[in-house]
């Protein structure tokens, strides 16, 4: 444990984060820029006397929990979370689940795709992200809840219309396959977490088809180039299907396109217009 440069790189975090980053009013009698060493403590459940004590080179080693609580109170950065574990001397180990932060370039490229319909997964098939084709094409993400979006859920729980698979896929049988095999080989790199768990336990209680997949212990994913999605407006939408890997993350952006001056492609930019405002078809 390096206790000095762990108490200048405490007290330098401190420094740069604004009272108005947490909403806290500025008040006319701070004389230290940043926060305070009572509120970082107290955003990090811990002390303020043992807080102090860290940053005046004499607390004793952190504990990961109390070393996790103090990067999310400074509000560091990935590196930034690893090299405070390595100043305190217990380096970092492997995420405790999937990420669910999206890069900014990432978003960025989503909105660059107008004419593409394109989401990103996080490794435990979790819709973190999404641009508005997509909405169009498969649902309107940004009005279901978070336990809703996962899709390993819903291809196996639903609810789907009428009986139909998830978004009316020509490959569902495929995509249930796939998605098992991700998700043990995703519960294999995160022993620890939690949510992760709940959701195995829940699917091999609640589908019987889940529960036979997971049982075969097959880890390698089918490839699928082309996806025909029967959508309930315009009818059938054949797409190419491309995966980026965000290896940083562990997610994965799936995107959507159709082949040029295909009735596919002109589909698309009818959903474009027509968006999410009505996604039912009478009768």
């Amino acid at each position: 444990m390096d206790r000095r440069e762990l108490a200048d790189f405490l007290r330098g975090r401190r420094e740069r984060i604004a009272p108005a980053d947490i909403g806290l009013p500025a008040g006319p009698r701070r004389r230290t820029p940043g926060l305070r060493r009572e509120e970082v403590a107290q955003l990090a459940f811990i002390s303020t006397e043992y807080y102090t004590r860290l940053e005046q080179a004499r607390g004793p080693r952190p504990s990961r929990e109390v070393l996790a609580n103090l990067a999310r109170a400074l509000r560091l950065t990935g590196a930034e979370r690893d090299h405070l574990h390595h100043l305190a001397g217990a380096p970092p180990g492997p995420p405790a689940g999937p990420s669910r932060e999206v890069r900014p370039s990432i978003l960025e490229l989503l909105r660059r795709l107008p004419n593409a319909a394109a989401i990103v997964l996080s490794a435990s098939y979790e819709v973190i992200a999404w641009n508005d084709l997509a909405a169009a094409l498969l649902e309107d993400f940004s009005a279901l809840s978070r336990r809703d979006r996962n899709l390993v859920r819903r291809v196996f729980l639903g609810p789907h219309p009428a009986g139909r698979p998830l978004y009316c896929l020509t490959d569902a049988d495929a995509f249930a396959r796939t998605t098992t095999r991700q998700l043990r080989a995703t519960a294999a790199r995160y022993p620890d977490d939690r949510e992760l768990a709940a959701l195995v336990d829940e699917l091999l209680s609640d589908s019987p088809e889940f529960a036979r997949l997971w049982a075969a212990h097959e880890v390698h994913p089918e490839t699928v180039l082309r996806k025909t999605f029967d959508h309930p407006l315009i009818g059938p939408i054949t797409v190419n299907c491309d995966v980026l890997d965000v290896a940083d993350r562990d997610q994965r952006v799936v995107i959507y396109t159709a082949d040029p001056g295909s009735p596919s492609e002109e589909a698309l930019r009818l959903l474009s217009v027509i968006g999410t405002q009505r996604m039912d078809v009478p009768g």
